[in-house]
């Protein structure tokens, strides 16, 4: 049954393995150069006060292959597990309904418990690892732009590995992100018995999940630490039209927090409360001054953030969680595989 299921797989392999191919050869060929800017940079031997060196450093990529490169690797990272959930999942049992097969393949010398059994292990076990390999790549060539990041804190390409998009991308995560699509791919064939239908329903469905969890289940699955700090101490990415009275304050990084994540953050009166309108004596205030007058009249920041030393557990947790739902949703199919009639 092994031999068997390999057999079946080899095409979908040859072309998951010609692809990793093609992109270690892009990313052993231009990764030294990337290394060689940073090493040239300074930022090596640099322990504090790193931000013009880093700003320089990412000066030289922006606009460059490199930031191509590394975009492209971001954007594969979360397109295959969904490609594989789409062309491995969800037709490895929805075409042997659909072609009728499933008759004489489940009426063999190998049970059908052993027959699912095999097939969604031994395939799975490869997106996980198709997947982990991918990051593994990406993650290696783009580890002198992190540890530049780590330095910087705000940079030129918004590079922080624990915010998103980027965490999604890096680390293990997208073992669990592959483990899950194949076996969500997997179980919607199961339940449609229609390839196509089955397979657009895959992608739909992981990408909103996709979207969703950075946002509404990510930032909750540690508390996050708090802490106020005064405006001068933050950069911000944008401060919003102050003449209507609204005040509106986006952060962009916070001295002193290099790399980590900033998931809600909100501007502050002296006793600590939330405000959202503008102190009167900063409604005519020029944009030029009009932060250092908001400090003047009281107006800190409230901001709730994953610290960046919170990176790893957070990539166990949520892999975790990816593995937990593939394994439940496999064994869904593996239950229903053997009473279907």
């Amino acid at each position: 049954m092994i031999w068997l299921t390999l057999r079946q797989f080899r095409a979908q392999a040859i072309v998951a393995g010609a692809a990793l191919g093609a992109l270690a050869i892009v990313l052993a060929v231009t990764g030294p150069h990337l290394a060689s800017l940073y090493s040239n940079s300074g930022l090596a031997d640099c322990h504090t006060g790193c931000g013009a060196l880093a700003s320089n450093f990412f000066d030289q990529i922006k606009g460059t292959s490199s930031e191509i490169i590394f975009y492209f690797g971001i954007a594969l990272s979360y397109v295959a597990p969904a490609i594989m959930g789409m062309f491995w999942g969800a037709p490895l049992i929805t075409r042997e309904l659909e072609a009728g097969t499933f008759r004489l393949a489940w009426n063999q010398s190998v049970p059908r418990a052993r027959w699912v059994a095999v097939k969604l292990g031994l395939i799975s076990a490869a997106a996980a690892a198709a997947a982990g390999l991918l990051s593994l790549m990406t993650s290696w060539w783009a580890s002198p732009l992190y540890a530049a990041a780590s330095q910087a804190g705000l940079n030129s390409l918004s590079i922080n590995r624990l915010g998103t998009p980027l965490f999604g991308a890096t680390g293990i995560v997208p073992l669990g992100y592959a483990a899950f699509a194949f076996a969500l791919g997997v179980t919607v064939g199961v339940l449609i018995r229609r390839t196509l239908p089955a397979m657009a329903i895959t992608v739909a469905a992981f990408a909103a999940i996709q979207i969703l969890w950075p946002s509404f289940v990510r930032p909750h699955l540690i508390t996050p630490a708090h802490v106020t700090r005064s405006l001068d101490t933050v950069s911000f990415n944008q401060i919003g039209d102050h003449d209507n009275g609204t005040l509106l304050l986006q952060v962009g990084s916070i001295n002193g927090l290099p790399g980590d994540w900033i998931t809600r953050s909100e501007p502050v009166n002296a006793a600590g409360l939330a405000i959202t309108k503008v102190p009167s004596a900063c409604m005519s205030i020029t944009s030029n001054f009009f932060v250092p007058c908001l400090a003047k009249n009281g107006v800190r920041l409230a901001v709730s953030y994953q610290p960046a030393s919170r990176y790893w557990t957070l990539q166990l947790y949520e892999t975790g969680i990816f593995i937990a739902l593939a394994l439940g949703l496999g064994g869904f199919c593996y239950w229903r595989v053997r009473r279907f009639a």
